[in-house]
């Protein structure tokens, strides 16, 4: 690159908004230019982030949002805020030739019709639902690429469709019985302070939430039925785990036929052999929430049950980095003409 990446990130004060921060630190091709936030504006970004205390990101002061300001100043900006803000944002700035990455679900769904019955809204810029490319790159690398509109993947769908898509594609499991069972970290929640996620509520507890209507729900239908050739239907039940990060989703489908544990696995691995940010663990080893913290890494584990003829897949991601700001900067580096995994640590928080 002959020049740095100037971006932008719209909500830098939420979880991801500060995962994004974390992660900007080390990138050598890209550099936040403006961070904004309406209740935060003025202060420097190491006053609400101490961890950037004494380093060059700190300093940054933190605008009122300002489309115009944003698209003088930035060749790409993070919208990291609520659904239906982020639709009339994103339309402004492309507008002004700066290319985009949502982090909310604006442009997710294909359909208007199926937004507005799952986000009761009104979305006021569905002409822009076409050219918005659905931003996992194991299933979208080349249209990724070459756009200028990212509707960034929930966390959920992140790991189900993962999990799924070498089943889905191969044809090794029926599509009317699906059931992902997953559970996610605190951080899901975001950062505003609600009771249900206060230490108190979630610590030493285990719970379901949003049953059966989690908005993540018709995300991953969409995106399975298209790797499935027709429509499914699926089962999702989301539970909060007292812990900070992580998601792990148990997901169950019923066998076609009578295949082992050797051909599955080797249908999974050469499904993401080229993809290297999704890790296929060795047979009979299964995904932990601690080994990709605070990475971009997909782990999935499997296992084939010839008592109920089940395939059980296993998928653990980081909801805040892969689950969110990570896949966002992979989104970005790949618009930018980036490697994608630039600025991105491989290696996991641990403990």
């Amino acid at each position: 690159m002959s020049h740095m990446i100037k971006a932008g990130l719209v909500g830098v004060t939420g979880y991801t908004g500060m995962e994004l921060a974390r992660l900007m630190v080390h990138h050598s091709s890209m550099e936040l230019v403006r961070v904004t936030s309406r209740a935060e504006a003025g202060k420097r970004l190491a006053d609400i982030y101490p961890f950037l205390h004494r380093l060059p990101l700190g300093e940054l002061v933190i605008t009122q949002p300002d489309p115009a300001d944003l698209a003088e100043e930035c060749d790409v900006v993070f919208l990291a805020v609520p659904h239906k803000t982020a639709m009339e944002i994103a339309a402004t700035l492309l507008d002004q030739g700066v290319k985009v990455v949502d982090l909310s679900a604006d442009f997710r769904l294909n359909d208007k019709a199926v937004y507005e019955q799952w986000y009761a809204t009104e979305h006021t810029r569905a002409g822009l639902l076409p050219e918005a490319v659905y931003g996992l790159p194991e299933l979208y690398l080349d249209r990724i690429m070459g756009a200028r509109l990212i509707a960034n993947p929930g966390c959920y769908p992140t790991s189900a469709i993962l999990g799924l898509a070498p089943a889905l594609a191969a044809g090794i499991v029926e599509t009317g019985d699906i059931v992902i069972d997953a559970k996610s970290g605190a951080s899901g929640a975001g950062r505003g302070a609600k009771v249900g996620t206060l230490f108190c509520e979630v610590t030493d507890s285990f719970r379901a939430y949003g049953l059966p209507t989690h908005r993540h729900t018709p995300e991953i239908e969409q995106e399975l039925s298209k790797i499935a050739g027709h429509g499914i239907t699926v089962s999702f039940s989301p539970h909060l785990l007292p812990i900070d990060r992580g998601i792990l989703s148990t997901i169950y489908s019923r066998l076609k036929g009578s295949p082992s544990l050797d051909e599955v696995h080797d249908i999974f691995t050469d499904f993401y052999s080229d993809k290297p940010l999704v890790r296929v663990l060795p047979k009979g080893l299964l995904p932990e929430t601690r080994h990709v913290r605070g990475t971009v890494f997909c782990d999935i584990g499997l296992v084939v049950d010839p008592r109920t003829n089940r395939l059980v897949i296993l998928s653990a991601i980081d909801n805040l980095c892969r689950g969110a700001s990570g896949q966002a900067l992979m989104n970005a580096n790949l618009i930018c003409g980036l490697d994608i995994d630039e600025g991105l640590p491989m290696a996991p928080m641990m403990p």
